[in-house]
């Protein structure tokens, strides 16, 4: 089993920045990917990034592109999610998953075992 904590969400202006952190224990060494989510008030969970573990190749969904980066310290089995130039559709609860295989496609909320509770970003206008 895995458990995954996310931190560093909060309240920031439009234009600014903000790091979020996932520290995973348990059996992290299973794990094959590691992403981010993010779900807002009333729309579908979106993909927002990740990283496959073995290569430490990332990818990113089109609306963060070039805003987001994903990195990883693997001695301390905590991946992060660098957001810079927010915007108030940035707005949403950011959830940390993992999963153990590579079957499913990726951007899809249903390929992955492992959550964490969630950590809310609020960008204001």
């Amino acid at each position: 089993q895995v458990q995954l904590a996310e931190s560093g969400g909060g309240l920031v202006q439009a234009g600014g920045s903000l790091r979020l952190s996932c520290t995973a224990s348990g059996a992290t060494s299973r794990m094959y990917t590691m992403a981010w989510f993010r779900q807002a008030p009333g729309k579908e969970r979106e993909f927002v990034g990740g990283m496959r573990r073995s290569t430490g190749k990332t990818f990113y969904g089109d609306s963060v592109e070039g805003r987001f980066s994903v990195s990883s310290d693997n001695a301390k089995n905590t991946l992060y999610l660098q957001m810079s130039s927010l915007k108030p559709e940035d707005t949403a609860v950011y959830y940390c998953v993992g999963r153990t295989s590579s079957s499913g496609q990726y951007t899809r909320s249903s390929a992955y075992d492992f959550w964490g509770q969630g950590t809310q970003v609020t960008v204001s206008s």
